[in-house]
């Protein structure tokens, strides 16, 4: 296909064309987006000043469709917004009926809008919410962690929660559901200092339930881990009438316990044992060992040996 060739004069006018169709392409669009639009905005819902003796339920989504007077410009980033905007709706009239009404309110959500938008209309413009009575309960904290230590490093003693629990008032029947408030998810890394701290409190699926206080002191005991290893005599369970003789009679246990309790950990600390009835049960010529108790906040390292050999003396 041949190549259309243009001379200096009609490509200087090719040029001129179409730099002034890209200048009248512009000067469209800013007359365009000057001019006054009505289009309507997803908006999710904020409520606020709740009836203070009334726990209420909502009958219906919790977004509405708004309908707003303004520019071109603000209509153009209005369909840009990835992500609906929240608009306060105030709840206190719902002391004296069980419905707001959105015209009685557009003045307040006016103000949360730039100067030169208007909402002229809500989209349902009627809300309506059904009552329960308000309680108050106290419910214990639940710490939700998630914490990596710097190598032999780990938690060393309880953790303290500053309350150890909240106050929660909102509607008796959710109330009920509620065994422990969660935090919001406690994150350290590489740790290897006792933590102090304050968390705050996951937020409720419902706008109608409120917790005192918004936050919890938390206190978390960390030291460096050392193994130690523990000879601890083997107990015998379910043996009356018998003399029965365990090989070898002790076991090795090691563990990895905070330097501060290393002292502490003896042969009293742990709980080993092997149970008789297991042999006449299921004919075992070996019984396996059984550790009901290990110091606290230690780690199980290894058993030596795992089963035993034993022997009945008539």
């Amino acid at each position: 296909m041949p190549l259309i060739t243009l001379n200096r004069i009609e490509r200087r006018r090719l040029t001129v064309f179409f730099s002034c169709l890209i200048v009248a392409f512009a000067t469209w669009m800013l007359i365009a987006l000057s001019g006054n639009y009505k289009y309507r905005v997803n908006s999710r819902i904020n409520y606020i000043d709740p009836p203070e003796t009334r726990a209420y339920h909502p009958l219906q989504e919790d977004s509405v469709s708004l309908q707003i007077e303004g520019s071109g410009w603000q209509l153009l980033f209005s369909r840009l917004r990835l992500q609906p905007r929240v608009i306060n709706v105030s709840l206190s009239a719902l002391s004296s009926r069980s419905y707001i009404v959105f015209s009685n309110q557009l003045n307040d959500l006016n103000k949360q809008f730039e100067s030169n938008q208007r909402v002229i209309a809500v989209n349902p413009d009627t809300l309506f919410f059904d009552f329960s009575k308000r309680s108050v309960k106290k419910v214990p904290i639940q710490l939700i962690k998630d914490i990596s230590f710097v190598p032999t490093y780990g938690i060393s003693g309880p953790i303290k929660l500053i309350p150890d629990h909240v106050i929660v008032n909102g509607a008796a029947v959710d109330l009920k559901k509620f065994k422990f408030w969660p935090t919001a998810v406690f994150k350290r890394f590489d740790v290897k200092d006792t933590i102090l701290a304050k968390v705050g409190f996951m937020k409720s699926k419902s706008d109608n339930m409120d917790i005192f206080p918004l936050s919890v002191k938390v206190e978390i005991p960390i030291e460096r881990f050392t193994e130690k290893i523990v000879e601890v005599p083997i107990k015998v369970l379910n043996a009356e009438g018998y003399n029965v003789h365990v090989l070898p009679e002790k076991v090795s246990i090691t563990i990895l316990t905070a330097l501060s309790r290393y002292a502490s950990v003896n042969q009293d600390s742990f709980e080993v044992s092997i149970n008789l009835n297991d042999s006449r049960e299921q004919g075992y010529s070996q019984l396996p060992l059984k550790i009901k108790h290990i110091p606290g906040y230690s780690k199980l390292v290894k058993v030596d040996p795992q089963v035993v050999d034993f022997f009945i003396k008539k």
